[in-house]
């Protein structure tokens, strides 16, 4: 964060409600507004002059409640171009809804993505065993074992009360709501936005709307399908996922990892998990990548597949702690199609086998390779 204030006269830290960006700022120094109370909107109305005349940082907390404030912001900025590290703008919706960062702010700001709380930023091993039940958001029982799921529930039913609507989504609340749960049933599977619609009794069109705010709000992320000149017919549908495990099982009812583990859908919920912890290390490392899926026809499947500059990365993700040598084989098979050229088989072995092409690690192995 502190790199790229030097670097540039704007900061965007987005990410979901309640996942550390107000704490995060407000470690930086500065000074605080809080966009979404009117007290604080008047005080930097009236202190602005005075306050851009300073060297201290202006922190915007949920800057995209008051649009007022960008055009001030890009006329500031261009008033003295060569000075950065002057405004920290915090969001908690992405740049593709926050219209006023694009149109006004172009070239003039660096977007970072924060995330609730990832596997190596826990300190204890019992904090590690609850981020997969419980999600990372710090409170929501990953760090004192209490509050789950009923914390998870009164976020969702927030979101879809107040923010979800606020920020422009047309649903009724009932609806989302409803939509909610039919993206954790069907959760690392296909999307068909059709047969969703024709359950919630809306459009194809307008279901793909909805799903574009649930993105923007980081509540779920969309997988695209990948696409290469092999000899097999591929599937072109992208997969949804919860960005979330704990607010995946609150929504589908699971208080405990015994209650977890008997659920038929507990790969899907590891698969969804994995892929969230390695995307976030990856872009926390500040690696350019773009990440799909893979399925055929015949369904062979790739779980994950990670384009680099240089590299294209192709991960299994097996909830098991015993792999076997025909694992590794059909994972290698698969990642021959597309010229991997590195095939990581994610599982819950903890050690960390490196074959030269093929690796054969847990999920924490594989995050400190990738920070390494």
């Amino acid at each position: 964060m502190r790199a790229r204030l030097r670097a540039y006269p704007a900061v965007a830290l987005v990410g979901p409600r309640q996942c550390g960006k107000t704490t995060l700022a407000q470690s930086l120094g500065g000074r605080y507004f809080d966009l979404e109370q009117e007290p604080d909107r008047l005080r930097l109305d009236l202190q602005w002059e005075e306050l851009v005349r300073t060297r201290e940082l202006i922190v915007l907390d949920e800057a995209q409640t008051w649009p007022d404030v960008f055009a001030r912001l890009r006329g500031t900025i261009d008033g003295d171009r060569k000075r950065n590290g002057r405004f920290l703008l915090l969001g908690s919706v992405s740049p593709t809804l926050m219209t006023q960062v694009s149109q006004s702010l172009a070239g003039r700001l660096s977007v970072v993505e924060l995330t609730p709380l990832l596997r190596s930023e826990l300190t204890s091993n019992a904090q590690r065993d609850r981020l997969w039940l419980y999600g990372g958001y710090p409170d929501g029982g990953v760090l004192d074992g209490k509050g789950f799921p009923e914390w998870q529930t009164d976020y969702l039913n927030l979101l879809t009360q107040r923010d979800l609507p606020h920020w422009g989504l047309p649903a009724r609340s009932q609806t989302t709501k409803r939509l909610l749960a039919m993206l954790a049933a069907t959760h690392g599977q296909e999307w068909n936005a059709s047969q969703i619609g024709k359950s919630l009794a809306l459009s194809y069109h307008t279901v793909n709307g909805y799903l574009d705010y649930l993105e923007g709000a980081f509540l779920v992320r969309r997988l695209p399908a990948y696409h290469a000149n092999i000899k097999k017919r591929l599937v072109k549908r992208p997969k949804v996922y919860w960005r979330d495990a704990g607010l995946l099982h609150a929504l589908l009812g699971v208080r405990d990892k015994v209650a977890l583990l008997e659920r038929p859908w507990v790969g899907a919920s590891w698969e969804g998990f994995v892929i969230d912890q390695v995307l976030a290390a990856l872009r926390y490392s500040d690696r350019s990548f773009e990440a799909y899926y893979l399925r055929t026809s015949d369904q062979r499947e790739i779980d994950l597949l990670i384009e680099m500059e240089s590299e294209l990365w192709a991960l299994e993700i097996k909830l098991t702690a015993r792999p076997t040598t025909n694992d590794m084989a059909q994972l290698n098979a698969k990642a021959d199609l597309v010229g991997a050229d590195k095939r990581f088989l994610v599982c819950q072995r903890t050690e960390f086998v490196d074959g030269g092409a093929a690796v054969l690690c847990d999920l924490e192995s594989l995050i400190r390779y990738i920070e390494a």
